[in-house]
């Protein structure tokens, strides 16, 4: 029985001998908030203009598909009175013809265009992840922590702005 007591003893000072050491060992530790370093990088616009270039015939495509088909639902809505049963089921026809259209080629435009901006998103964050790196290796930090993830942080550990000059000047 002593000696299990000696032996907790032992570990308690220990582990109160290792805390106070890591307690006494000043730590710098800095605190970046990605998604606004996302939200105000140069690049973000110009990468959204190359997409919308890359996808610009098909966007005009979907565009007047739905023109054509929003103006063949509005003519039904006003000569619908005056249209004989035959007529009203043509333009109905015409109707989903172009509803199907756009299915067909509106979804795959959007689904190829949020993976081209996923892509270039996620070289951007590539591009926070190093630079974010580099501050921390030159800046000799300890830890760098994601703002999302701390309640509060003071404005001395905040690094947003150091981060987002860095990205911004990298092309």
């Amino acid at each position: 029985m002593k000696s299990l007591i000696r032996v907790l003893s032992l570990a308690v000072l220990f582990t109160v001998a290792t805390m106070s050491t890591a307690a006494n060992a000043e730590q710098k530790i800095g605190v970046v908030n990605v998604q606004a370093v996302l939200a105000n990088l140069p690049q973000v616009a110009t990468i959204e203009q190359n997409i919308n270039a890359e996808f610009a015939d098909q966007m005009q495509e979907v565009q007047r598909l739905r023109a054509d088909g929003n103006f063949l639902v509005e003519k039904l809505q006003r000569e619908e009175a005056t249209m004989s049963e035959a007529q009203i089921k043509e333009l109905q026809a015409q109707i989903n013809d172009i509803g199907q259209q756009l299915q067909q080629k509106g979804q795959p435009l959007q689904q190829n265009m949020q993976r081209r901006s996923q892509e270039e998103r996620d070289k951007l964050l590539g591009l926070i992840g190093q630079a974010i790196q580099a501050i921390a290796d030159s800046g000799k930090y300890d830890l760098i922590l994601n703002a999302t993830a701390v309640p509060f942080a003071g404005e001395e550990f905040n690094i947003t702005q150091e981060v987002l000059d860095r990205v911004s000047k990298a092309n």
